[in-house]
């Protein structure tokens, strides 16, 4: 098989959660631990990192192997969901997975993990460690892919847990309270194995707090840590004072990085103590460069300098446009123009009624079945005093959006991982 023919192969004979949704989801570590066996453990060749949270773990996990990155070690990272490329998910100091490895790894292995009937993820995480052991990689960051308990990546044994935060999403896996879903992920949190909490309050980090007692492992609350004394969001990222690394740039400008750098920083700190040696340059480099040394993309990317400008974002649930929301209304523009798609399993109605009423809006549907259709969500939207036009494609959403702008004005991309998707494949 050609790459092109083997990721299709991927695509249709595996449940893909990220394109049809609840089906895909395999809950339990049976086939996790079955591939692992085969595989003969590869991710025990590393040392691991795991992260998992609502938001922010993806830009925590690049943001992690960045800074790793530039103090030396050869970085292993797995996350999803991708955007353009499956290779994306699994990266090697920055290298995505080559595509020959992709083809190699499936028709060698084939004829074992088809009877085993394992789900998308299930595999490529698989391949993301055996990938990792061939590199010979010292540390690998690790993404959850949902939740965490019974998550498959949940058979590591890492050297730092992560968790960002907790609010509502999955909630027909995770749980529909918040305590529920704190206590999905804290499945991650380990005997002996120090985890970190991003953010939480209230009887969600007393969730934590028990059960790292109960499994024995040492927590740490990053906010208590009081690590960031400033931050000033400058044109070219966010500006920190921070009690270990004075005018520390940071690249990623999105409103909830200020949260991530906290945690991140004191991931770093955590890490140094059990004996990483990372100079003050590399946490310097690392964010100030993470889209190029990681290749992040869709965090407040932005698309279009100027004449109008352009950005989009993945956030896509509530926790995540709030952020959103209140960025757009602080940027300066003559009129926002919005383009916004959203997948059906999320909570829609309250991400709507976030979004600034102000501005015209183009509603359009991603190229995945799960996508909510673009006139359905246009409905939803005029119900919440948010007016535009429905457009059947992302391409053409944009092209439309364009065609409206001036040059004083801003246009926002966003509502789901997909609709970047799509739009980054225009921009490209």
């Amino acid at each position: 098989m050609t790459y092109d023919e083997t990721v299709e192969y991927l695509y249709n004979q595996l449940p893909v959660y990220q394109k049809v949704g609840g089906s895909a989801y395999k809950e339990g570590l049976d086939n996790s631990l079955a591939l692992d066996q085969y595989f003969e453990h590869p991710h025990s060749k590393y040392k691991t990192i795991h992260v998992a949270g609502t938001n922010g773990k993806g830009s925590t996990s690049h943001l992690l192997a960045a800074i790793l990155q530039q103090a030396g070690y050869k970085v292993g990272l797995y996350t999803s969901p991708h955007l353009v490329d499956f290779r994306e998910r699994i990266r090697v100091n920055g290298e995505k997975i080559s595509q020959e490895y992709v083809v190699e790894f499936v028709e060698k292995h084939q004829g074992f993990f088809e009877p085993l009937h394992p789900s998308f993820f299930e595999l490529t995480m698989m391949m993301a460690f055996q990938y990792f052991a061939d590199a010979e990689v010292d540390i690998a960051v690790i993404e959850v892919g949902l939740g965490g308990r019974l998550d498959s990546t949940n058979i590591i044994s890492p050297v730092l847990s992560i968790i960002t935060n907790i609010s509502y999403d999955h909630m027909q896996f995770l749980g529909n309270t918040l305590e529920k879903i704190a206590g999905e992920k804290a499945g991650i949190i380990k005997k002996d194995i120090p985890v970190i909490i991003g953010e939480a309050e209230g009887s969600v980090r007393q969730v934590f707090e028990e059960t790292a007692q109960r499994v024995g492992a040492p927590i740490v609350f990053a906010e208590d840590e009081k690590l960031i004394y400033s931050s000033l969001r400058t044109a070219s990222g966010w500006l920190y004072d921070t009690k270990y690394y004075l005018q520390l740039k940071g690249e990623l400008s999105g409103y909830a990085q200020v949260k991530n750098t906290a945690t991140v920083l004191c991931a770093v700190r955590e890490l140094m103590k059990q004996g990483f040696t990372i100079p003050s340059k590399a946490v310097y480099n690392g964010f100030a460069y993470v889209n190029e040394y990681t290749g992040l993309m869709g965090r407040w990317q932005i698309l279009q300098d100027y004449n109008p400008k352009i950005v989009c974002d993945t956030g896509h649930n509530v926790a995540g446009m709030k952020y959103i929301a209140e960025q757009l209304i602080n940027e300066r523009y003559t009129t926002l123009h919005v383009v916004l798609g959203m997948v059906n399993d999320k909570d829609i109605s309250s991400v709507l009624a976030l979004l600034p009423k102000k501005a015209i809006y183009y509603f359009t549907k991603a190229s995945i079945p799960r996508a909510l259709n673009e006139r359905t969500l246009q409905e939803l939207a005029m119900s919440k005093g948010l007016m535009g036009y429905s457009y059947p494609t992302v391409k053409e959403a944009v092209q439309a959006a364009k065609d409206w702008a001036v040059s004083t004005d801003f246009i926002f991309i966003g509502g789901s991982n997909f609709v970047v998707a799509d739009a980054l494949q225009v921009f490209e």
